[in-house]
């Protein structure tokens, strides 16, 4: 690998093989323009993926892991592979992509991605328009960060009610025509186009996030750094969600734990006591007795 290689992509998968197997077929199938390497790190799989991937893609690069690190964890473990870090290496690629296995890609995707970065260098972040199989827009591609407000009028419904509301509407950003390129706080790590001076600059991942929460937090480290996060709709990619977290009965906490950290680590310094406990009593409410011991850990060190 030399320095001119554009992108570097990691996917991280758990037991969803025929997913990964449509995902690289794409990527083969993408602009020959655009120079990249590939790398599928594989949390513990029981269904062959790995095995697949080395027979059917000889040019794509597969880690093994004996068990499941994570989402952070393991999409950590592929950048480090290609060369990304604090400080990177000299041969690492351009940008990374953060990729799921339950994405496919049109093949003129990377090579408009990666020009639209290429031609506003204050871009640090970004990501497409990601459709459900329905056609229906994926609303995670685009988020405001959830602040204690946004995340008061999500927890009450507020957000369902009042979609296009400019007020209620932040945390997917509902009230924004979906073909309408935008910056925004923050976009999804299913499909998540990073700069690599950014990468210099914020480091890797937060792996105290096992799953979820890793994506936000690490558009809030790159906001914070001055760049810009762009969500690009002149690039659609299909997102089959939940592919793997559907058959994990650990996604449902990991979700309010993930809100938990990112609220811990961003926001309660500064929150009011009295909205301090609305929010912990709401995320308690949806995780149950498991989130009380991250609770009183985390309160230890607020």
């Amino acid at each position: 690998m030399s320095a001119s290689v554009d992108v570097g992509i990691v996917i991280v998968n758990w037991n969803t093989r025929d997913l990964l197997r449509g995902c690289l077929r794409s990527l083969a199938a993408s602009d020959a323009s655009v120079s990249r390497r590939v790398v599928v790190v594989d949390n513990a799989s029981s269904d062959g993926s790995a095995a697949m991937v080395r027979a059917e893609f000889p040019e794509v690069t597969v880690v093994e892991n004996g068990h499941n690190l994570g989402f952070a964890a393991a999409n950590n473990q592929g950048l480090r592979l290609l060369g990304f870090g604090q400080p990177c290496a000299a041969e690492a690629p351009r940008y990374a992509l953060l990729l799921n296995p339950d994405t496919e890609l049109p093949p003129e995707a990377l090579r408009l991605m990666i020009a639209r970065f290429d031609a506003d260098p204050r871009i640090g972040a970004g990501g497409p328009r990601l459709v459900l199989p329905n056609g229906k827009l994926d609303l995670a591609c685009r988020r405001s960060f959830p602040t204690p407000e946004v995340a008061m009028w999500r927890m009450l419904g507020l957000s369902r009610l009042f979609p296009k509301s400019r007020l209620f509407g932040r945390y997917n950003l509902t009230y924004l025509d979906e073909h309408l390129e935008t910056e925004v706080d923050c976009v999804v790590g299913a499909f998540m186009l990073v700069r690599r001076e950014v990468i210099e600059r914020v480091g890797l991942l937060d792996e105290t996030f096992w799953m979820y929460g890793e994506d936000i937090d690490w558009a809030y480290r790159i906001k914070q750094d001055g760049w810009k996060v762009l969500y690009y709709p002149k690039v659609t990619v299909l997102h089959i969600k939940r592919a793997a977290s559907r058959h994990n009965p650990r996604t449902r906490l990991e979700f309010q734990r993930a809100s938990l950290i990112f609220y811990y680590k961003h926001f309660a310094r500064q929150t009011p006591r009295l909205m301090h406990w609305a929010i912990l009593a709401g995320l308690l409410i949806r995780g149950g007795r498991p989130l009380w011991a991250d609770i009183r850990a985390l309160s230890k060190s607020r």
